[in-house]
């Protein structure tokens, strides 16, 4: 006579329904987590730091040399936006980004130099807006007319520095000191 034990273990039909329960509970967490607004969040933030890391910079030059601005800031006209750049072989080009610009850039010669404060040692690196939302106007990716970054300085003296792209805020991204 033959006896039959009972194996303990999972059907496939169990396997089946387990792996789909999870996968589903996958997707919504996904979905939940939303990653693409996560990164543009992300990249808001490099840029509203790149922003106050270019004003201060600017401002630390400023108190260090008796309240003169760099040479290429001094010369600025009032009430006018520049693209800030690292090198003066940049010189042309700067209105390009007229579309990301919120305030726009409107002179190809509206570049302005602020390399000085990289080899004065008032930032590492001339910081470049990660590219997210903008393509320039003439099709190439963000950066290669100059840094994403804009720069102002008004009839008071007051610095403005803002960022031509952002994600995720309603406002743009901007300080002033």
């Amino acid at each position: 006579m033959k006896s039959f034990t009972q194996e303990k273990g999972f059907t496939l039909i169990e396997l089946l329904v387990v792996i789909a329960i999870i996968g589903i509970l996958v997707a919504v967490i996904f979905v939940a987590l939303d990653p693409a607004t996560r990164f543009g969040q992300a990249r808001d933030a490099v840029r509203q730091n790149d922003v106050q890391e270019i004003l201060s910079a600017v401002k630390l030059y400023q108190v260090d040399n008796g309240g003169d601005h760099l040479a290429s800031i001094a010369g600025l006209t009032a009430g006018s936006v520049y693209m800030a750049v690292n090198g003066a072989t940049m010189a042309a080009g700067c209105d390009d980004n007229n579309t990301a610009c919120t305030t726009a850039v409107t002179a190809d010669t509206s570049c302005v130099d602020i390399a000085g404060l990289v080899t004065g040692g008032y930032m590492d690196s001339m910081p470049v807006s990660p590219a997210g939302v903008v393509t320039w106007d003439d099709g190439s990716a963000s950066g290669n007319e100059g840094s994403g970054y804009t720069i102002s300085v008004d009839s008071n003296g007051i610095v403005t520095v803002r960022s031509c792209e952002n994600e995720q805020t309603t406002t743009e991204i901007t300080a002033s000191r």
